[in-house]
C-alpha cells in the first residue's frame, strides 16, 4: 500500500549546524564565486632587520640625537653662535645692595668687558674660553640702587644706570624671559624673596622658565654659624619653587668663576614657542622718520639672531608694539666679536681691557655694512589681519529705485527725537530704548550677546562718564577751600563704592554657585518673547547643532582652516627641515623695519628691553582662540565673562573681553558666567593666530592700574566651529502633587506663555523627568505630567539654550603696568551673606 504523503519533521526535529568550510584557499576560492582580489604592490620592500642590525641602527640614532644637542650646546656662546644671553632678575628689594669685591682679576684677565650704551647691561667676552656672555639686569621689584653683580662682573667699567629698568616693569622681566638663555635670580640671604618677587616667580612660571640659576651675594658680615643657618634656611626656602636648584654664593672670585663655568655648562631649558621662531634681542637701535611724517619711519634694529633662520620676507612681531614687515637684512661687524679689532695708535695690554661703543660702534658699522638680502614684493607676507566683508555678496536682485526710494521714506517716518547722553553717536541712538521698554532687559545677564544690551551698558557707561566730567569743576572749587579734607571724603567715599560693587560681585557669583544659570521669568514682559533666540534641546550632549547656523557678521571677518592640525605639522616640518633661506642662528644683523611708529624707538630709549619675533605663515590673521586656563590661586575676587582681560600668549600681548565654557570632549560646551576656582575651563576670544603649543598669562587691570594675575595656561586651539551654549533655567514650584501629575505655578504668568513652551521636556532638581499637558486658568498654571510622584520640596526646571559668540574687542595696545603691590581683599568670600 503506497503512503498518501511524504514524512514531514516535526518542531521537534534536530537542527544540527551546517558544516564551516574552513580557511583553506580553495574554499576561500569558492566563496568568492571566481572573484580575484587585487594585490597591493608596495612601493619598496621593507627589509627586516636582524638583531644585531636593529641594535645598531639604535646605537646610531641615540649617538646622532647626542651629537646633535652637544653641537647645539657648544654654539651658544661662541664664536659661530650667539652670545649666552643671562638676564639678571632680582627677587627682592634688599638683594645685592652691597658692593662686594671686583670678581674678575687675576686668572680672568684676558677677559674683555664691553659697555652697551642706550640697550643697557654688559657683557663679557672671554677669548681663551671661546665664551662669550650679554648680562641684562631686569627690575620685578621697587627701584633700588644699581647691582653690586655689575659692580663685580665690571671692575673698572663705569656702567650708567641705564642697565637697570625702571621700577616694578613686570613685562620687562616677562619679555626678557621670552628671549633669555639664562636666567640668573638674585637671592636675599635672610628672606630669599619678597611678595613682588614671588609675583614674579608666578609669572616666569607660567609663561615658560628657561634655564637658570640662583645666587646669594651678601651675607659674609654673619658669623660662621649663623651664617650656616641662614643658609640652611634660605635652602629649605627654596625648595618647593626649585626642588633641585644649587645655591651659588657670591662673595669671592672663585665663587663668580664657578657660577660663570655652571651658566655656560648647564643643560638648556627649551621653550616650544620660541624655538621654532627667529627672535631677537636688540642691541642697538635706529629710527630713519619717514618722507610723509616725522611719526612713522624705518626702524634699523641690530641684534644676533636665535631659534631659526630669519627670512626678510616673513613679518616680524615687535612685542607690546605690533607686527611690521621688513624691507632688508645687512650684516654689520659684530660688535662682540671673540678678536676685537685693534684701533691704530692703541696697543693691547696683556691686561682686561675695557672697550667703549666708541671702538666698536655705530662708525664702524656703518663703513663696513653689507646687504645680506632685501624683500621681494612677489613673495613678502601681507599685513592684512582681517577679511574685507562684501554686504551684496550672495545676492540675486538689485533694488530698484523705487525700492530704494520707498527704503529711504520709511526711515524718515521712523525717526522720532530721543534725548540721549552726551557724546553718543546716531548708531548708538538708534538702539537706546524708552523708559516703558527698560523692563524687557532688566532679567537678562550681564553676559547676554544681544546687541540692544550691548548699546545700553555703552550708553550708561557714557552717561557715567559725562556725569563725572560735569562734576569736575565742583571738585576743583572745593580744593581751593580745603584740599587734604576734600581729598579724604573723596577718596573715602571711593573706596566704600569700590567695596560695595565687589560686595555684588560677590553675590552674583555665590548665587551663580548656588543656583547655576537660573533666571526669574518677567511678568511685564511675555516669555515667548524675551526668550525668543533660545530654544530647548531633548540631549544636550547628544541632540544636533549645525555650526554654520545663524553666525554673527564678525565671522565674516576672520580667517578659519579647513584643517588647521595638518597646516600646523606641515609648517613645522618645514621647520624641521631647515628649508628656509635667511639670516643663520648666530649671526649679527640689522633688520630695517619698515612703518614703524615713534613710540617704539622712545620706549628703546628709555630703557626697555625691544624683543623681535618672526611670524609663521598666517599669523598675523584673525580668528577665533581658545586657551585652556586654571585660575591663579593667588587671587580671590570673581571674574566674570566679557570682562576686559589682558592676555598674554606666547610672544602676543593684548586686550580682550573673554567668553568661559567648559572643557568637555562633547560637541558642545556650557557657558560659564564666571571664572571657577576648581576646574580648568577654555577662554575664547577673536585674536591672531598662533600655532600651538603656547603659554598664556591672564592679567586684569586694577582701578589704580596694577595688573593682577588671574589665570595662567596654554593655547589650546583655533577653531572657530568650537559651539558655546548658554543656558537658562526657568523654575516652577509644585502647588498640589498627584501620583504622576502635578500643578505647577510661577515658572509663566500667561496661558500664551505655557502653550508656546510645551514642547520642551521638564525636569525635577531630584531627578524627575515630564512635560506640559494642558494649561489650567490664564495666569501661568499648568498641569504637567511626570515618570513618578513629586515630592513637595522639589523644584521643577526647564533649560533653554542659545549659542553665544565672543565679542570683537580685541586692541593690541595694553597699557603699561604700575609697580605691583599684594592687595589684601577685604571682602572674604566666606564672609559674603546672601539674602
Amino acid at each position: 500500500m503506497v503512503a498518501a504523503g511524504a514524512h514531514r519533521p516535526g518542531p521537534l526535529k534536530q537542527q544540527n549546524k551546517a558544516h564551516k568550510g574552513g580557511k583553506h584557499s580553495g574554499a576561500s576560492q569558492r566563496r568568492a564565486g571566481g572573484r580575484v582580489s587585487v594585490k597591493a604592490q608596495p612601493r619598496r620592500r621593507i627589509r627586516d632587520l636582524s638583531r644585531v642590525d636593529r641594535r645598531h641602527q639604535a646605537l646610531q640614532l641615540r649617538r646622532q640625537r647626542k651629537e646633535a644637542v652637544l653641537a647645539e650646546k657648544r654654539s651658544l656662546g661662541s664664536r659661530d653662535g650667539p652670545p649666552h644671553l643671562v638676564v639678571l632678575v632680582p627677587l627682592h628689594s634688599r638683594a645685592a645692595a652691597q658692593d662686594t669685591l671686583p670678581l674678575l682679576q687675576g686668572q680672568d684677565s684676558a677677559v674683555v668687558c664691553v659697555r652697551e650704551g642706550r640697550a643697557g647691561g654688559f657683557a663679557l667676552l672671554c677669548p681663551r674660553l671661546k665664551q662669550r656672555w650679554r648680562f641684562v639686569t631686569a627690575q620685578a621689584g621697587e627701584e633700588m640702587p644699581f647691582l653690586g653683580v655689575v659692580s663685580w662682573l665690571c671692575t673698572r667699567a663705569s656702567l650708567s644706570n641705564g642697565g637697570v629698568l625702571c621700577a616694578g616693569d613686570l613685562y620687562a622681566v616677562l619679555d626678557l624671559a621670552k628671549v633669555a638663555d639664562s636666567l640668573l635670580f638674585i637671592l636675599d640671604p635672610a628672606d630669599g624673596w619678597d611678595s613682588t618677587g614671588e609675583y614674579c616667580l608666578s609669572c616666569l612660571f607660567a609663561q615658560g622658565l628657561p634655564s637658570y640659576a640662583l645666587a646669594v651675594p651678601g651675607g659674609s658680615d654673619l658669623p660662621p654659624k649663623k651664617r650656616i643657618d641662614a643658609r640652611k634656611k634660605l635652602a629649605k626656602a627654596i625648595e618647593k619653587r626649585f626642588p633641585e636648584a644649587k645655591l651659588f654664593p657670591l662673595n669671592t672670585e672663585q665663587e663668580s668663576s664657578l657660577l660663570l663655568r655652571h651658566l655656560a655648562t648647564q643643560k638648556q631649558r627649551r621653550l616650544a614657542f620660541r624655538d621654532r621662531r627667529a627672535h631677537l634681542l636688540a642691541y642697538a637701535a635706529e629710527f630713519l622718520p619717514g618722507q610723509e611724517s616725522d611719526l612713522v619711519g624705518t626702524l634699523k634694529v641690530s641684534g644676533f639672531v636665535r631659534g631659526q633662520t630669519l627670512d626678510v620676507n616673513s613679518l616680524v612681531h615687535i612685542v607690546g608694539h605690533g607686527d611690521f614687515q621688513m624691507s632688508q637684512v645687512d650684516a654689520p661687524p659684530d660688535p662682540l666679536s671673540l678678536n676685537p679689532r685693534v684701533v691704530k695708535g692703541q696697543k693691547r695690554s696683556q691686561d682686561m681691557e675695557i672697550q667703549d661703543d666708541s671702538v666698536n660702534g655705530t662708525d664702524e658699522m656703518e663703513e663696513d655694512v653689507k646687504v645680506l638680502m632685501k624683500a621681494d614684493p612677489n613673495k613678502q607676507e601681507s599685513l592684512q589681519s582681517e577679511v574685507v566683508p562684501d554686504p551684496m555678496e550672495g545676492e540675486q536682485t538689485w533694488p530698484t529705485e523705487e525700492e530704494l526710494q520707498e527704503a529711504e521714506a520709511s526711515l524718515k517716518a521712523s525717526r522720532k527725537v530721543v534725548k540721549v547722553p552726551k557724546g553718543t553717536s546716531k548708531y548708538q541712538a538708534a538702539w537706546i530704548v524708552d523708559d516703558e521698554e527698560e523692563g524687557n532687559q532688566e532679567d537678562d545677564d550681564d553676559e547676554d550677546n544681544d546687541i540692544d544690551d550691548d548699546m545700553m551698558e555703552e550708553a550708561v557707561s557714557q552717561e557715567g562718564e559725562s556725569s563725572e566730567e560735569e562734576e569736575e569743576p565742583v571738585e576743583e572749587e572745593c580744593e581751593t577751600m580745603t584740599v587734604s579734607e576734600c581729598l579724604r571724603d573723596d577718596q573715602y567715599d571711593e573706596k566704600v563704592e569700590e567695596d560695595e560693587e565687589m560686595l555684588e560681585r560677590y553675590k552674583q557669583e555665590r548665587m551663580d554657585e548656588m543656583f547655576p544659570d537660573e533666571v526669574d521669568t518677567p511678568r511685564d514682559v511675555p516669555a515667548r518673547v524675551r526668550f525668543q533666540k533660545y530654544r530647548g534641546l531633548k540631549s544636550f550632549r547628544t541632540s544636533p547643532w549645525d555650526p554654520k547656523e545663524n553666525l554673527p557678521r564678525d565671522y565674516a571677518r576672520i580667517f578659519q582652516f579647513q584643517d588647521f592640525s595638518r597646516t600646523r605639522k606641515h609648517l613645522f616640518r618645514q621647520i624641521e627641515k631647515e628649508e628656509t633661506e635667511g639670516a643663520s642662528v648666530g649671526w649679527y644683523v640689522t633688520l630695517h623695519v619698515c612703518n614703524v611708529p615713534v613710540s617704539v624707538m622712545e620706549s628703546f630709549k628709555e630703557g626697555k628691553p625691544l624683543v623681535l619675533f618672526s611670524l609663521l605663515p598666517h599669523e598675523q590673521k584673525m580668528s577665533v582662540l581658545n586657551f585652556l586656563v586654571r585660575r591663579h590661586p593667588s587671587t580671590s575676587e570673581p571674574v566674570k565673562a566679557k570682562e576686559e582681560l589682558i592676555f598674554h600668549c606666547g610672544f602676543r600681548r593684548f586686550r580682550a573681553s573673554p567668553l568661559f565654557s567648559q572643557h568637555t570632549s562633547a560637541d558642545k560646551h556650557k557657558l560659564e558666567r564666571f571664572l571657577r576656582l576648581d576646574a580648568a575651563l577654555v577662554v575664547t576670544v577673536y585674536a591672531p593666530i598662533t600655532f600651538p603649543p603656547a603659554s598664556v598669562l591672564l592679567f586684569k587691570q586694577r582701578n589704580n592700574g596694577m595688573h593682577d594675575l588671574i589665570a595662567t595656561g596654554s593655547l589650546l586651539s583655533v577653531d572657530p566651529d568650537r559651539i558655546i551654549i548658554k543656558r537658562l533655567v526657568l523654575s516652577g514650584h509644585p502647588f498640589k502633587i498627584f501620583t504622576k501629575t502635578a500643578v505647577v505655578r510661577y515658572m509663566f504668568f500667561s496661558r500664551e506663555d505655557v502653550m508656546w513652551f510645551k514642547p520642551v521636556e521638564l525636569r525635577t532638581k531630584w531627578g524627575r523627568r515630564g512635560h506640559i499637558k494642558e494649561p489650567l486658568g490664564t495666569h501661568g498654571h499648568m498641569k504637567c505630567h511626570f515618570d513618578g510622584q513629586l515630592k513637595s520640596q522639589d523644584t521643577v526646571l526647564l533649560n533653554l539654550y542659545k549659542r553665544v559668540f565672543p565679542k570683537w574687542t580685541f586692541d593690541p595696545h595694553v597699557p603699561e603696568p604700575v609697580p605691583w603691590v599684594r592687595s589684601e581683599s577685604t571682602l572674604p568670600v566666606q564672609e559674603v551673606e546672601m539674602e
